[in-house]
């Protein structure tokens, strides 16, 4: 496709009327927005280590059940850029948030009474770089 050096006066004015009133565009973004915030709350934890992926989750599924989400969804990432394997004396699955965040949540008390269930998410949610945790109502 080719790109037009010169507009017609006629394009222009097309052009113009359409971008003065442009409410027959799809926002997609605002869709998929409504849809997800009634019903499940995403949040990424690339880039935290341990410690702080734990008090985030910690923190994050308290809000959730208090703005009644039934469903979280954490991004952990797979792992894949894990220097744990450098380490002879690191397990290369320890580290990982993808194993050690829903250990966490089923080892707290108070976090384990907040969830139903905790899974690895649909490949179009993450896959395995994802885990996808069932909220109680209360």
């Amino acid at each position: 496709m080719t790109k037009k050096k010169y507009l017609s006066s006629e394009d222009k004015k097309t052009w113009e009327d359409y971008i003065k009133d442009p409410s027959d565009i799809y926002d997609k973004d605002k869709q998929s927005f409504k849809l997800s915030k009634k019903n499940r709350f995403k949040f990424d934890l690339h880039g935290f280590t341990l410690d702080e992926a734990n008090k985030k989750v910690s923190e994050v599924l308290k809000t959730c059940i208090e703005k009644k989400y039934k469903e979280l969804l954490l991004i952990t990432g797979k792992g894949i850029h894990s220097t744990n394997d450098k380490d002879t004396y690191v397990s290369k699955d320890f580290g990982k948030l993808k194993f050690s965040v829903p250990d966490f949540i089923k080892s707290d008390p108070d976090l384990k009474n907040l969830v139903i269930s905790i899974n690895e998410a649909d490949i179009k949610d993450g896959g395995e770089g994802a885990i996808l945790i069932k909220l109680k109502n209360l």
